[in-house]
């Protein structure tokens, strides 16, 4: 026998020739192909299968579909899975399963699965596959379009053809603008251990269809009543349908609690089966037709009559029903109030809907844009039914039975002033768990407007947003993790720099060396050699990863006057302005270096990590305010290969690449076009270190030939390569800043000492923000330097500064005055810069920085530490 309760014959989808093996809490069963672990269970009579989260109340199976709100377990077998639900989970041989309490937990593991994702572009995309779904997608079909149908049930019972697409297993599970949908298609479920190692578990769609037709049918909803969650309550559309699909008898002995006919047609569907009806209870005055063919088969009707109550077992498993002041001995409960379209993607769509007396549901109204054409039972089932709110035991009232949500949390939101649907939503969390309020979608407003007076279409329901059914993050990631989350960017240089001991750091996309460690050398110590050399020899640091971008037209210099905060138009040919750009609030945004190629056209230099967004910036406002201006803008970061080269010895060592170059005529912030090494390149004249310097780009083919040949040549002058770390201390050094570590979105150019770069008559984006009382007050936050009163104390970054030492025993709020934006140790001894509040920023006054309990005295200091008149940047030093 492979279940206590399978029914003698029957159960379309289940295949009794074969028999499977799955474990549930430890504990063997045996099922058949088909069936999924709700119809297994069920056959076996087993009834508690989860828990309720919060109060640890025994639930059991409560639909047969999508809807189910307590059913959900972990897969324990193969990869594992957490909150799987138990009515779409396939058995296949070797599932080991356990029963939750509402929440799942993650795998110990990483998640090695395989997961795809696949696009396709449709004119049609017909979402549900029964009956009214499936003739819309062969009238579509046969009309030319070409159309998908997606359906989340094993089988759909529709060809494929050229024209038509056909997704089982298949949740659409959001809907986007334009006609963009995503799709999670199951794939390997039902195929278990067998399942070949290349198949992906799950697909995720990304599909845009120029129109999409909704056939997602209707959701059964459940009747309020005293203690209605325990195990062996179900719906009663779900019960019949349990017999229809498997062959499985949910329960021997049943009451039906009904408020429509559907309820009385699932009543008559387990009667056929072999359930033995004890009663029907039905909130209407009259059962009408349906009423009556049961009582000719010796079925008990009551009409007007509710369950009023229920009784359990010590595990908390149902044996009765009360109706009035009887109580009826039973196994199953089968509960029906009605039935609500299922319009999740239509109202993500922007659909609206309406309540509807004649089908006693929310059902579409104004339809969303681009338009979603409803069809079938989605669009509601005429035929009144009647709601009910039970007075007395709210705590053991249940709303939302996945969030463990009862009628008393409902009053308790109301109580405290919540009126709104959405409020109370918010108050109570009805809705919001992994059910999407498929079940509480109804009941919870028709609650709030009978406990308030009014009539549910002036509560309305609550705003549905994607996804329709939870998607695991690893399907989201599909192949996209590990060395594939993101494509690693290398230089051309790169190799050399493994070759010669380089440690990298990830900085965007890129891997950069980070610094050159002499065998057993501590990164600290490297760094502060490379420092030395840069400031007494020379230095070459691999420079290629800056953001570049080319920007042309006859419009370019006026455009660009509006990008940057200083006049960029002034610019002659062939020489280079550091910018500063700022949000339209104001605040710095990113820097870099504009360089004039020609009249027309112009080079700029982006933080590494700020390329791609400031490009976007760029044509985000070309495109949507300033169409009129004739501008291209293009990434040239990959085509150009950059060496900085600096150092006092610099100058000798570019003499020596290029002799056709005048290096001594070379006036700082300019650019010269000439062979280095044989190479045609591309040469500014500036420095990020404070020392003399040049950036040479050459074609990035060209850049290990440009690297070697420059360590080559400066081999006499003892150079040597350095990395970002040592490019940052000599830069903060300097006082120069870091877009994003010294700035953090509430930083003007004011603030970062850059008034200078600022033209002051306006006109470029942020200026108006700028002349806001919050960014004019007295008090903002200012660039400045700090030392550690101790020279061996590096100071935290992130570190808080306040006035004075904090007390043993706070007692009252301590005023934080600033924080550390950059700390190193460097050339100069230990330092940093800060942002500090305006007025406390006296050089030579003393602060505490305190950061994870420690506490550092610091003096306040000018933020250039290193060569503060500029001596060093031509050689002269």
């Amino acid at each position: 026998m492979t279940g206590l309760f399978r029914v003698a014959s029957g159960g379309s989808r289940i295949d009794r020739s074969r028999t499977l093996s799955f474990t549930f809490d430890g504990r063997s069963y045996t099922a058949h192909p088909g069936d999924t672990l709700a119809s297994a269970l069920l056959a076996h009579g087993v009834r508690i299968v989860a828990h309720g989260p919060y109060t640890g109340r025994p639930r059991g199976v409560y639909s047969a579909g999508a809807e189910e709100p307590n059913a959900f377990v972990q897969v324990e077998s193969g990869l594992g899975e957490p909150m799987v639900r138990a009515t779409r989970l396939e058995v296949h041989d070797g599932l080991e399963v356990s029963s939750l309490a509402g929440r799942g937990r993650l795998p110990d593991g990483p998640d090695t699965g395989r997961y795809d994702k696949t696009y396709a572009h449709c004119d049609v995309l017909v979402i549900g596959g029964g009956a009214s779904g499936r003739a819309a997608a062969r009238d579509a079909a046969e009309a030319g379009d070409r159309v998908i149908i997606a359906d989340d049930r094993p089988g759909i019972g529709i060809e494929a053809s050229d024209e038509l697409t056909v997704l089982p297993r298949t949740t659409v599970t959001g809907y986007y603008d334009h006609g963009f949908f995503v799709a999670v298609e199951r794939r390997t479920d039902h195929l278990g251990e067998a399942a070949p190692a290349r198949t992906a578990r799950r697909r995720l769609w990304h599909i845009r269809a120029r129109r999409a037709v909704l056939a997602t049918g209707v959701l059964e909803r459940p009747l309020l009543f005293p203690d209605n969650d325990r195990p062996g309550i179900m719906l009663a559309g779900a019960a019949a349908a349990h017999v229809r699909r498997y062959g499985v008898l949910p329960g021997r002995a049943a009451v039906v609690f009904a408020a429509h006919d559907g309820a009385l047609r699932a009543a008559l569907d387990l009667l056929d089966a072999g359930v033995e009806i004890a009663c029907v209870a039905d909130l209407r005055p009259s059962a009408g037709p349906l009423g009556e063919r049961l009582r000719a088969r010796g079925v008990t009707v009551r009409e007007g009559q509710a369950v009023t109550g229920t009784e359990a077992d010590a595990a908390g498993v149902l044996t009765a029903a009360r109706i009035g002041d009887d109580l009826v001995p039973c196994g199953l409960l089968a509960v029906s109030g009605g039935w609500n379209p299922d319009l999740h993607l239509y109202t993500q769509a922007g659909g609206r809907t309406r309540w509807s007396a004649e089908h006693a549901a929310f059902v579409p109204d104004e339809p969303p844009r681009p338009r979603m054409d409803v069809v079938g039972s989605a669009g509601g089932i005429p035929g009144e039914a009647a709601g009910h709110v039970p007075d007395g035991a709210d705590e053991r009232v249940f709303v939302d039975l996945h969030r463990d949500a009862t009628l008393a949390d409902v009053r308790g939101a109301l109580h405290a002033g919540m009126t709104s649907n959405e409020h109370v939503k918010r108050y109570t969390t009805i809705g919001t768990g992994a059910d999407q309020g498929r079940t509480s979608g109804v009941p919870a407003p028709e609650a709030v407007a009978r406990l308030l007076g009014r009539a549910p279409g002036e509560i309305g329901t609550t705003t549905q947003r994607p996804p329709v059914e939870p998607i695991p993050f690893a399907v989201l990631a599909g192949r996209d993790r590990g060395d594939l989350l993101a494509p690693v960017r290398r230089t051309p240089m790169h190799a050399w720099h493994e070759e010669h001991g380089a440690v990298f750091e990830d900085v965007g996309e890129w891997k950069r060396p980070w610094y050159y460690p002499r065998p057993g050398e501590p990164a600290g110590d490297a760094v502060l050699r490379e420092c030395r050399t840069v400031r007494s020899r020379a230095g070459a640091l691999d420079a290629s990863t800056l953001g570049k971008i080319d920007v042309q037209g006859p419009d370019a210099a006026a455009f660009l006057d509006r990008i940057y905060t200083g006049r960029i138009s002034t610019l002659a040919p062939g020489r280079c302005r550091y910018g500063v750009m700022c949000g339209t609030d104001g605040m710095i945004f990113d820097d870099g270096v504009v360089a004039r190629l020609g009249p027309d056209r112009f080079h700029l230099t982006t933080t590494t990590g700020n390329a791609a967004r400031v490009l976007d910036w760029l044509e985000e406002w070309l495109q949507t305010e300033w169409p009129d201006l004739r501008v291209r803008c293009t990434s040239v970061t990959d085509q150009w290969a950059v060496v900085a080269l600096a150092g006092l010895r610099s100058r000798d060592v570019l003499t020596a690449l290029a002799p056709g170059l005048d290096a001594g005529a070379f006036p700082f912030m300019s650019l010269r076009e000439a062979d280095v090494a044989g190479l045609p390149a591309r040469i500014f004249r500036i420095s990020y270190s404070g020392e003399l310097g040049y950036e040479i780009n050459v074609p990035s083919w060209h850049g290990l030939a440009l690297w070697e040949a420059v360590m080559a040549a400066g081999e006499p002058h003892g150079i040597a390569p350095y990395g970002t770390e040592t490019m940052q201390v000599l830069r903060a050094e300097k006082g120069y800043i870091v877009a994003g570590q010294d700035t953090d979105g509430t930083v003007t150019p004011h603030d970062a000492g850059l008034g200078w770069a600022v033209e002051p008559g306006g006109g470029w984006i942020g200026h108006r923000s700028l002349r806001r009382p919050d960014t004019a007050r007295a008090g903002r936050k200012r660039l400045v330097g700090l030392r550690p009163h101790d020279p061996d104390v590096v100071i935290a970054e992130g570190a808080q500064l306040v006035a004075e030492p904090p007390p043993a025993e706070i007692t009252r709020p301590i005023p934080m005055l600033g924080h550390v934006t950059s700390s190193y140790r460097g050339t100069v001894g230990s330092f940093a810069l800060a942002l500090l509040r305006d007025g406390l920023e006296r050089e030579g006054d003393t602060l505490y920085a305190i950061d994870s309990g420690r506490m550092d005295r610091v003096i306040v200091t000018h933020p250039v530490h290193y060569d503060r008149e500029g001596a060093r940047r031509d050689g002269d030093g």
